[in-house]
């Protein structure tokens, strides 16, 4: 039984991983400074990150449209679809895969087809990426994928770190009153996600190397890490991804740590310097 994953372009899966034709990425668009940027193979992070730099506004993201969707499920009528999206309360994505999932059905009903809400981005969009494509590989059937999948996502942890929370703030995912604070004394936040995908704050620090330390010190006070795999993705950083990846070699028990690169999504929410783990 063939299957393939969809995914949105907040899962910052390797080039490598991008060749393995089994996964589609469906991107999303970023405006700032008046420029467009669409989030595939021709966007350019650099110039994203100044294009926001410059601008006094908010970037603004436009999830993919439900055609958009469609078009990526289309193929075989026996082949298994698991689509992978951003967190349902951070962005559209997840409702634009949902409805093109019910317009699939109507056509199709015979079609396996089933939206994943990560709950999460980046790093913890990649591990459930991998998550599904290691047990569909593994033969399992559709509706054991999705149990174990659905399992995966509700135990997964999800934490970041930022050098600047300006977009987070411009974009209202914070209260103005909180990054003001953080902003005029340059504390660092020790950022996570709640089971339901929302942003939470987990605690702050004075300087971006205390906040990295905290950040591994929670994943070692977890005794559910051990085993699994910690992705880092970076923004513009990689120096400070391979710093995470040091504390966590010596202070945890992962089984494996992949390092990611940020896309256009990520850049945007994370901004230059930001760090994003999932485990």
């Amino acid at each position: 039984m063939g299957f393939k994953i969809v995914v949105d372009s907040c899962c910052d899966l390797t080039g490598q991983m991008l060749k393995d034709p089994r996964f589609i990425k469906v991107p999303l668009t970023i405006r700032s400074n008046g420029s467009s940027f669409i989030d595939n193979e021709t966007f350019d992070q650099a110039d994203l990150l100044w294009a926001m730099k410059q601008s006094e506004e908010a970037p603004s993201t436009a999830c993919p449209s439900p055609q958009s969707y469609l078009d990526a499920y289309q193929g075989p009528e026996e082949e298994d679809v698991y689509v992978v999206t951003l967190s349902a309360l951070l962005s559209g994505s997840h409702n634009s895969a949902e409805q093109a999932r019910m317009l699939m059905e109507e056509d199709h009903p015979n079609k396996n087809v089933y939206v994943f809400n990560s709950c999460s981005a980046s790093s913890g969009e990649v591990l459930v990426a991998l998550k599904v494509r290691e047990l569909a590989e593994s033969g399992a059937p559709f509706k054991h994928v999705v149990r174990e999948v659905e399992q995966f996502i509700y135990q997964m942890q999800t934490m970041f770190v930022l050098e600047t929370l300006e977009n987070l703030r411009k974009n209202g995912r914070l209260t103005r009153l909180q990054s003001v604070i953080t902003g005029a004394l340059k504390i660092k936040l020790l950022m996570g996600a709640t089971p339901e995908g929302e942003i939470c704050k987990l605690g702050q620090t004075l300087s971006m190397k205390q906040a990295l330390s905290k950040m591994v010190d929670h994943m070692a006070n977890d005794p559910a890490h051990a085993g699994r795999t910690l992705a880092i993705c970076h923004c513009n950083c990689l120096d400070r991804a391979f710093q995470v990846k040091a504390m966590a070699e010596q202070r945890c028990k992962f089984a494996h740590i992949l390092i990611l690169e940020a896309g256009g999504i990520t850049s945007v929410y994370a901004n230059d310097g930001g760090i994003v783990t999932a485990y």
